[in-house]
């Protein structure tokens, strides 16, 4: 069976039960592992594909929990490094991220982002896999990490292996004197799958971006602008053939207004809205959505297919707990 290896660091989640973090009538901590790449393989493993993800962990007991519940969900996580001396971590100043609050990250000096190429064996890296998904979120830790990416991507595309991304921006992240648009552009042009939104292609490949685009846009707006946006994609980047959008907007915080678009060089089809009013927890909803887009990209569905998958994992993520999705897509 076909691999898939999902790479990025692997996070404690933090919120706090209470109003506030420091919330004296209800000083309770809620923590869960996490992080955009353990979550798509969570999915994509909920899902019945075989997946495996490697991150760096400290050899603690907290790392040995964690693995513990990847390998229960069905990840293979021999790929996994133990090395260095913590764990990341990010808070939620809101619970559930059920509203635009802060996020606190806490990641410098962890095991992942101390990573370098010689800490892996990229014979063992790449065994078995067909198909190598990252994120934007590691080259924006630090510039070692992205000199790092840009090799294993190098090395995935001499293995002709499929790679993925996903546009993830978080503008706390990079701060270490380079924008996304200096270092994303490279990385990319290995990728053959793209997934992101029409804001972050904007901000991290250089493709056109409506400024006036806001809530009360018409969905046909919506729809033609993320069509514009994929055509690019495929004019900048010949070796992608896939690209996919999210549209996500919350009026409250237990609102959520849910489609997606997946666009090829000959195709570009949307999936229904999907709108709720009871959301659980908003976090990992893109990386559920993440997972079935490369879930129905593996298992060759039709473009309809693909979009409507992809979109319905992102939604169901909505009522789950925690960071990891169910693998359920409707």
């Amino acid at each position: 069976m076909d691999l898939i290896l999902s790479f990025g660091e692997i996070l404690i989640r933090q919120q706090s039960l209470g109003n506030t973090f420091f919330d004296k009538s209800n000083n309770r901590l809620e923590i869960f592992p996490g992080g955009s790449e353990a979550n798509v393989a969570a999915s994509l493993a909920q899902m019945g594909d075989s997946v495996a993800y490697c991150s760096a962990l400290p050899q603690n007991a907290l790392s040995d929990e964690i693995v513990e519940i990847l390998n229960d969900l069905g990840v293979h996580t021999k790929k996994a490094l133990r090395t260095g001396d913590r764990l990341g971590t990010y808070i939620l100043m809101s619970a559930n991220g059920l509203s635009k609050g802060e996020v606190i990250y806490d990641r410098k000096y962890s095991s992942f982002s101390q990573l370098t190429i010689e800490d892996i064996d990229i014979d063992k890296f790449f065994e078995g896999v067909s198909w190598f998904h990252w994120t934007a979120l590691t080259p924006a830790l630090n510039k070692e990490m992205a000199d790092l990416t840009g090799v294993l991507l190098q090395e995935a595309s001499n293995r002709n292996i499929t790679i993925s991304v996903d546009l993830n921006y978080r503008n706390r992240l990079w701060q270490y004197g380079e924008e996304p648009i200096d270092i994303m552009p490279q990385l990319v042009t290995h990728c053959d799958v793209i997934m992101g939104n029409i804001w972050a292609a904007n901000k991290m490949l250089g493709t056109t971006v409506d400024e006036s685009l806001n809530r009360d846009t018409r969905q046909e707006t919506y729809l033609a602008a993320a069509q514009k946006s994929a055509t690019e994609i495929f004019e900048k980047y010949p070796k992608c053939k896939h690209v996919a959008y999210t549209f996500r907007f919350m009026d409250s915080p237990n609102h959520n207004l849910f489609y997606g678009t997946y666009h090829t060089p000959t195709k570009n089809v949307n999936s229904d809205v999907m709108e709720t009013n009871e959301v659980i927890d908003r976090i990992g909803s893109g990386d559920a959505f993440m997972a079935g887009y490369i879930h129905g990209l593996v298992k060759n569905m039709s473009a309809q297919e693909i979009i409507d998958t992809a979109t319905g994992a992102g939604f169901q993520k909505l009522f789950v707990k925690g960071d990891f999705g169910n693998g359920k897509i409707n």
